[in-house]
């Protein structure tokens, strides 16, 4: 299996930005929707990335309609709602699946590397959340009813 930081993200105009862009960076990797009762979840995802952001610390935003058809936009409108919604400043890359035969490879490895409840890979809704430490490896795995907030002191752990 790849090291996280040997895969690429798909970008939403086309192309694909390689993660090891982010090498040294702690990471919080998000699969997220626009209509979904976790969507407010944004905001939270906002603050750490503004309160981190400037000691090395990066979210990932990975939009998926998987979870109850909750993000059917296009990556334009995923894009304005971001910026306009909740003022996101953090890379909201290209929609992808999460789970079955189409899982990203990002997504592939970060259940790989961190199984959830009972060992199960499958992610079970959206604002499932991946802590990755400044070497690419995945630390910690959320629930989606995890608020972002309540990752703060792991996420300083990691920033030292």
């Amino acid at each position: 299996m790849s090291e996280l930081l040997d895969l690429s993200a798909s970008l939403p105009g086309g192309g694909a930005q390689p993660l090891s862009d982010f090498r040294g960076k702690v990471l919080l990797v998000v699969n997220t929707a626009s209509r979904c009762g976790f969507t407010p979840q944004y905001a939270g995802l906002e603050a750490l990335q503004r309160r981190y952001g400037p000691q090395g610390f990066q979210v990932l935003a990975f939009p998926c309609n998987q979870f109850g058809a909750q993000e059917p936009g296009n990556a334009e409108e995923i894009a304005s709602f971001c910026t306009t919604k909740y003022d996101v400043t953090f890379p909201v890359f290209a929609k992808v699946e999460v789970n079955g035969s189409g899982t990203d490879p990002v997504f592939r490895h970060l259940k790989h590397a961190a199984p959830g409840a009972l060992g199960t890979e499958a992610i079970k809704w959206n604002f499932t959340k991946f802590l990755i430490d400044r070497n690419g490896k995945v630390v910690s795995r959320y629930a989606p009813t995890t608020a972002p907030e309540k990752l703060s002191g792991d996420i300083e752990k990691l920033l030292g």
